[in-house]
């Protein structure tokens, strides 16, 4: 087949979407498929494009058998709506305008949101070249920023989901990445027969159980010390407001060191909270090499997964726990719903109600002084992810819904 996939976020840009991508478009590559990946130049999150990619609209490249066409795009940090909405637009322009040319007579066109801009290039893209359009949703927009206040509901959000059920509707298939996605498009009158769910899996040659990293121990100062990492997006999504709340309530126990790693639009928040009030027991690190992270999780005694306590986030799946419990490294999830069903199921980890901070240090206390529980935590995670979320089979699922259109 010749696959065309549309997505504003791919490697080398960090991040869920990014990685998903990617390994599913090596994957069809080595299945014998063509695969063609319409994106923009990589800036995500800090809206710094390298230098390689300045001053370019348009540039080709191959990566891993993948053909990798880059765009124009507005680059600007991952923070205020205003600029970030015209990012998203830009490459809506630019992915059409100039990349459309260059790929002749695609078997399908897949276009993954967010961005919800991107929908629109992927569904202009399929009536022009008159190719089947599926749509992957990883993100319920606009419902989301209704419910972490990003919007108001209004005449403008009302309008939004009324486009996007018209898109839903125009696509051949919709795959979406949660049980409570494909339920709530369900619910709203779309034909369960075409919605699929191909969920987050991880990429197990990557993430895999090592020993701790020497080098990330010596560099942070880490020695004999219990870490308890938070790896992802600094943002309101995960209200990282709450894991200092709990670093701070932990600084009598000297050999507690928390890492905060990546960047977003709270992280100067959050930095300056940790200075004001004096948390001295944690650090934050910048945004790290995708090839890096998994040493992180490594060198980490615990990895938190929170979420902030809204009911659209029952319906999420953070796709970081799979590549947590690969490393066999226990988790701390504070969040509600589908991921905390799959976790609760895996056994390898401790879930908790969300933005409670009281229940998460509580946890984390429970498993640094339980042994036996600490043991069977980390054994339990890779077994699970084997069997059930293994980004190869996933990608193998995945073709077969696309080929049979």
């Amino acid at each position: 087949m010749k696959i065309v996939v549309i997505s504003h976020f791919f490697p080398p840009e960090i991040g869920a979407p990014s990685a998903r991508l990617y390994e599913m478009a090596r994957h069809w590559v080595e299945l014998g498929n063509e695969v063609h990946v319409v994106t923009c130049f990589p800036n995500h999150p800090t809206g710094v494009i390298p230098d390689k990619y300045k001053g370019l609209k348009y540039k080709y490249e191959q990566m891993d058998g993948i053909h990798v066409h880059r765009n124009y795009v507005y680059a600007t940090p991952n923070k205020g709506f205003i600029k970030k909405t015209l990012g998203h637009i830009s490459f809506m322009f630019s992915s059409v305008l100039i990349s459309m040319k260059k790929i002749k007579r695609p078997d399908v066109i897949i276009t993954s949101s967010p961005t919800f801009f991107s929908i629109f290039s992927g569904y202009w893209y399929s009536l022009i070249k008159r190719a089947p359009f599926v749509l992957e949703i990883r993100d319920l927009w606009p419902a989301a920023m209704i419910e972490l206040g990003v919007m108001k509901k209004g005449v403008i959000t009302n309008i939004l989901e009324k486009m996007e059920l018209f898109f839903y509707r125009k696509s051949k298939r919709l795959i979406m990445v949660t049980k409570s996605f494909k339920e709530n498009v369900v619910s709203r009158g779309i034909d369960g027969s075409k919605v699929h769910v191909i969920t987050n899996g991880v990429n197990q040659e990557m993430f895999y159980p090592r020993e701790k990293s020497i080098s990330i121990i010596d560099k942070y100062n880490l020695e004999n010390k219990f870490v308890i990492s938070y790896v992802g997006a600094h943002g309101i999504s995960q209200n990282l407001s709450t894991i200092l709340e709990v670093a701070n309530s932990l600084k009598e126990y000297m050999d507690i060191h928390f890492l905060f790693i990546g960047e977003g639009a709270e992280k100067d928040k959050l930095k300056n909270i940790a200075s004001g009030q004096g948390i001295s027991n944690v650090t934050f690190i910048d945004s790290q090499p995708k090839e890096v992270i998994p040493e992180f999780y490594n060198t980490s005694d615990i990895c938190l997964i929170p979420l902030k306590n809204i009911e659209l986030f029952k319906t999420f799946i953070p796709s970081k726990m799979f590549e947590i419990m690969a490393c066999g490294v226990p988790i701390v999830a504070s969040l509600e719903g589908e991921a905390a069903d799959i976790l609760n199921e895996s056994k390898a980890a401790e879930v908790v109600k969300p933005d409670n901070p009281e229940e998460i240090m509580h946890a984390i206390i429970k498993i640094k002084n339980d042994k036996v529980l600490y043991e069977r935590l980390k054994e339990k995670g890779p077994a699970f992810v084997e069997q059930n979320y293994s980004r190869k089979n996933l990608a193998k699922e995945y073709l077969e819904i696309i080929s049979e259109i």
